[in-house]
């Protein structure tokens, strides 16, 4: 299974009996799934199993479905409401004895509100099952159609995060070969430091100097940070290759990336291996901003 985005959209349109609807399906990041379904008033039945659908086919990101439904190709039916039209009429009658005004005029009267009930011709059951049946396949299509955009998104994303992943590795590699991170380059620093140590205060006793010593020496050590740096990389490389959504391991790990390459400008005090560090950070901060748009 490959990557897939959690941005996408989709369309499924179709006719049964008289019936013509279309679904419109929309999806944006988010921490979860979320289904935000929005159906014409009477069609609250197909509700739960589109639901159920998209819970099977997607496992993050916020989905606006839209459905409109259209009744096409039957007359409508009009006629008229004798209760209220005969307490319209009593009404008339009453205020024409007490006020001398003209009489109301036919359109007048069939305006009112509840006069005139215009209506759908009734539809059979079975004409209705085999609407909402359509429709339902209708919303599959869309979920369909919507993975494979989706899809074909995380693809586009594959080859970002593989390309980050590269800079990461090579970038690693660089600060590994550094001059800085010679021994001979480490030693002269420690000689440097301790000197302006003692310069600073004759009172240091050789146990004291040594433990010093051991302690910046600690400090200026970035393997750790290098060995766990290239660590993470191979894993985000085996979640990139591996089925099924992997966005949010792949967050983790971004963050984790990020905490190494932190501490690995903290402890630098070379310049080159600065640098490097400072790029690696803006490389892992892309990776991290592309793998935010993954299922």
């Amino acid at each position: 299974m490959a990557l897939s985005s959690m941005t996408g959209f989709a369309r499924a349109d179709g006719v049964s009996g008289s019936y013509a609807w279309g679904w419109e399906l929309k999806s944006v990041n988010a921490k979860g799934l979320e289904l935000r379904l929005r159906v014409p008033p009477g069609w609250d039945a197909i509700e739960p199993q589109a639901r159920g659908r998209a819970a099977e086919a997607l496992a993050r990101g916020t989905v606006y479905a839209n459905l409109t439904v259209n009744r096409e190709g039957v007359a409508p039916s009009v006629r008229i409401n004798e209760p209220v039209l005969t307490a319209v009429l009593a009404t008339i009658d009453d205020i024409a004895q007490r006020v001398d005004a003209a009489p109301p005029t036919l359109d007048g009267i069939l305006s009112l509100k509840g006069v005139i009930e215009v209506s759908e011709a009734d539809e059979s059951e079975d004409e209705r099952r085999a609407a909402e049946a359509a429709i339902l396949a209708g919303f599959n299509a869309a979920v369909a159609g919507l993975l494979d955009m989706r899809r074909r998104e995380g693809d586009a994303l594959r080859s970002v995060l593989d390309a980050r992943l590269d800079s990461m590795a090579e970038l690693a590699q660089r600060a590994e070969t550094a001059p800085g991170r010679q021994p001979e380059a480490i030693k002269a620093r420690l000689a440097e430091q301790v000197a302006l140590l003692l310069e600073a205060s004759q009172r240091f006793d050789a146990d004291r100097l040594h433990q010093e010593a051991i302690l910046m020496a600690s400090k200026a050590d970035v393997r750790e940070e290098l060995d766990r740096l290239a660590a993470h990389v191979t894993q985000a490389r085996r979640l990139i290759a591996a089925d099924g959504p992997a966005g949010r391991r792949l967050d983790f790990l971004s963050q984790e990336l990020n905490r190494e390459v932190n501490t690995l400008c903290a402890k630098s005090n070379d310049v080159e291996l600065t640098n490097i560090g400072l790029e690696l950070k803006a490389v892992v901060e892309q990776f991290r901003e592309q793998v935010q748009n993954l299922e």
